[in-house]
């Protein structure tokens, strides 16, 4: 049984071996980039050790530094990556909502039309956000569409939306996260509770919407603005 658990939850080296080959699957020089950053971060430490007289407390400095830089550098080209191959996916959206953290109640597809335009719901402390993605003139119908039925069933509660895109007035994928969690929190613990308890009764039109998760390994970790 031990065996199998181990195999199921695979421990924080596997994860990072594993994010590591999926980006460089999207950035070939990833592993030049990072060892690039280590050795100068390295070198820089060190020589001002040795111009104040201190060289090992330098290398031993210079060793903790280097490795922080190139674990800041991994993360983020591998976030890079991973939206790169998420980018203009069907569910890309969701995906990362799914990934946005604690707090955060996430409903994929609650809204789509012929097309396969679709508009996702997620309730947090920030309230109702409503988040669509395909074609910017069908999405905002839709969106306008799902604002009033979620309006009429928590109209105490507020209510944003975003298109998801690269377009004048879209918000760019790789910035979704980040934009949620700066939303101002109005909302309590058990508020957002009833909040999500008042809306099941709007259900979804596709709960089983296939949503990419090749590119959201495990462990990656999501930006948080730029």
């Amino acid at each position: 049984m031990a065996r199998k658990e181990t195999s199921e939850n695979p421990g924080r080296l596997a994860q990072i071996v594993q994010t590591y080959k999926m980006t460089r699957q999207a950035d070939s020089k990833i592993g030049l980039v990072i060892a690039a950053v280590g050795i100068v971060t390295f070198g820089v430490i060190l020589a001002l050790g040795f111009l104040i007289g201190h060289p090992i407390w330098a290398a031993i400095l210079g060793l903790l530094l280097a490795l922080l830089a190139m674990a800041v550098v991994f993360g983020r080209r591998a976030e890079r990556a991973a939206f790169g191959q998420l980018e203009g996916k069907p569910g890309a959206a969701a995906a990362v909502l799914q990934n946005i953290g604690r707090g955060w109640t996430v409903s994929p597809a609650v809204g789509m039309n012929k097309s396969q335009d679709v508009v996702h719901r997620a309730v947090g402390k920030a309230g109702v956000v409503l988040v669509g993605e395909g074609n910017p003139n069908r999405v905002k119908g839709l969106l306008a569409n799902e604002k009033k039925k979620v309006s009429r069933v928590v109209y105490d509660v507020p209510v944003h939306d975003f298109v998801v895109g690269n377009g004048e007035g879209q918000l760019p994928l790789k910035k979704l996260r980040a934009t949620l969690l700066r939303l101002p929190r109005t909302l309590s613990g058990p508020k957002t509770t009833e909040v999500n308890d008042r809306l099941k009764s709007l259900g979804d039109l596709m709960s089983n919407m296939p949503i990419p998760k090749g590119p959201m390994p495990k462990g990656m970790r999501m930006p948080r603005g730029r």
